[in-house]
């Protein structure tokens, strides 16, 4: 697999190969990467009268999460061992013969603010607004903004297409065209459905 430098992004943005929307300069355009900016939709885990969370329970997931929305102009705070997800303000559509990577950008993870904590990986044929797994793993709280870049994309070349892209019918992809922080659905996985 090649890494695509910003050249060949600017080309495949501009072929409509990739669509990243939207991009509000050119300075989001880094020299392997494009910066990705902060969404203003956060769903942090309330605290539950549950002993913990069973992937196989009936229960949503997202019945155990606050939805936030911060106001313009107002931060989003996280504090030393939360969790919450976010969304970046753009939506992405990834080609079948790319795979892309979502990584933390240095001046967050130097606020010891990390952007995903195993997600990173998009899968060819996927579409959508990017689920961020923010954790503040430092000693002081943290002001997140929504229009803030947090985190970087990534992309990569396969080897050939992918035969049966994410979003294929034949496949359970439980996140695509989601435009919103998405709570797991890991209880849809089908070996938990047995």
């Amino acid at each position: 697999m090649a890494i695509l430098s910003d050249k060949d992004i600017i080309k495949y943005l501009e072929e409509g190969k990739i669509e990243i929307d939207p991009i509000l300069d050119e300075k989001q355009i880094q020299p392997s990467s494009v910066d990705m900016r902060l969404g203003d939709e956060f769903k942090v885990f309330k605290v539950i009268r549950k002993a913990y969370i069973d992937p196989k329970d009936e229960d949503d997931i997202s019945s155990y999460m606050e939805e936030i929305t911060v106001p313009k102009g107002e931060a989003f705070i996280i504090h030393p061992n939360e969790f919450a997800l976010a969304t970046t303000a753009e939506y992405v559509k990834i080609p079948d013969d790319l795979v892309a990577r979502v990584e933390g950008r240095s001046s967050m993870g130097r606020l010891g603010v990390t952007m995903h904590v195993t997600a990173g990986f998009i899968d060819p044929g996927f579409e959508g607004n990017i689920t961020l797994e923010i954790s503040n793993i430092g000693a002081m709280p943290v002001a997140l903004y929504p229009g803030q870049r947090v985190c970087q994309i990534v992309f990569e070349t396969m080897t050939s297409p992918a035969e049966v892209p994410y979003g294929h019918p034949s496949r359970n992809s439980k996140y695509m065209g989601q435009t919103s922080p998405e709570s797991s659905r890991v209880k849809l996985d089908y070996e938990l459905k047995k």
